[in-house]
């Protein structure tokens, strides 16, 4: 598929999130990234909203994380929001120093909001051809040092509609660089005959994590970094379908 295709709908991906300015990552979780676009410590909205449009046009233009950082800094210097700075935290009402703008945040910014729009771009056109294209095989990243559980899941083949994937849709923790590449029933016939691929879904157990910002115990699957066990696709899917049965509601509805 054309890469213009695949910019498309991730780009449409990131320009819908409502904007959410937060203290702490944990303050925006997990699947509320799907509608919520936000960054770390940067509470100013106009300054967010700068930024999600500095993204969205990298995701557009198909800019390199240089070429992002190279037009990023300069405007992030020039609004402040750079450096080690005290700020008040909105939860516990401590000031304390923290971390705002570094080219290793500017980092995080470009990779985590391209892996993730990518990511819902490409669940959108795999519901769409799902008939002909019914299974996602789960393929390592480029990475040099991959994490253990993710060798393991490396050639498991699902259907796409699989549970599985709902929380271990790629990518699917801080750096991941795992990806999913759909494939159609004569191929996956064929790769099964092979031996090539895994055909049930790996269960690697759970995990507890205490979410510190809240107090909250979370179970994880065993893998998965705290926040990412979730997929963008699938709550980018529900949104559409509930905007969708909104407008249809509002038009055979005499009382809306």
């Amino acid at each position: 598929m054309p890469d213009n295709v695949i910019n498309q709908e991730a780009l449409r991906y990131l320009i819908d999130k409502d904007l959410k300015p937060g203290f702490d990552y944990r303050d925006v979780w997990k699947a509320e990234h799907g509608n919520a676009f936000t960054v770390a410590k940067m509470t100013n909205a106009d300054l967010l909203l700068d930024v999600q449009v500095m993204v969205a046009d990298a995701i557009a233009s198909g800019q390199t994380f240089a070429q992002f950082r190279d037009v990023l800094k300069p405007l992030l210097v020039k609004k402040g929001w750079w450096g080690i700075q005290e700020m008040v935290d909105p939860l516990t009402n401590e000031t304390q120093p923290v971390q705002l703008g570094s080219t290793g945040r500017i980092k995080t910014i470009y990779k985590t909001n391209m892996r993730t729009a990518r990511a819902a771009g490409q669940w959108e056109r795999a519901q769409r051809t799902k008939r002909v294209m019914p299974y996602l095989i789960y393929e390592l990243g480029p990475s040099e040092n991959h994490r253990h559980q993710h060798e393991k899941w490396a050639g498991t083949c699902l259907p796409i509609d699989d549970p599985w994937w709902k929380t271990h849709m790629t990518p699917n923790g801080w750096g991941c660089k795992c990806g999913v590449r759909q494939v159609s029933r004569s191929e996956y016939e064929q790769l099964v005959k092979d031996g090539k691929i895994k055909t049930e879904a790996p269960n690697d157990g759970t995990k507890e994590w205490i979410n510190k910002r809240t107090g909250e115990v979370e179970t994880l699957p065993a893998g998965i970094d705290p926040g990412w066990n979730y997929n963008p696709g699938i709550n980018r899917e529900q949104e559409l379908k509930d905007a969708l049965a909104t407008k249809e509601k509002a038009l055979f509805d005499p009382t809306e």
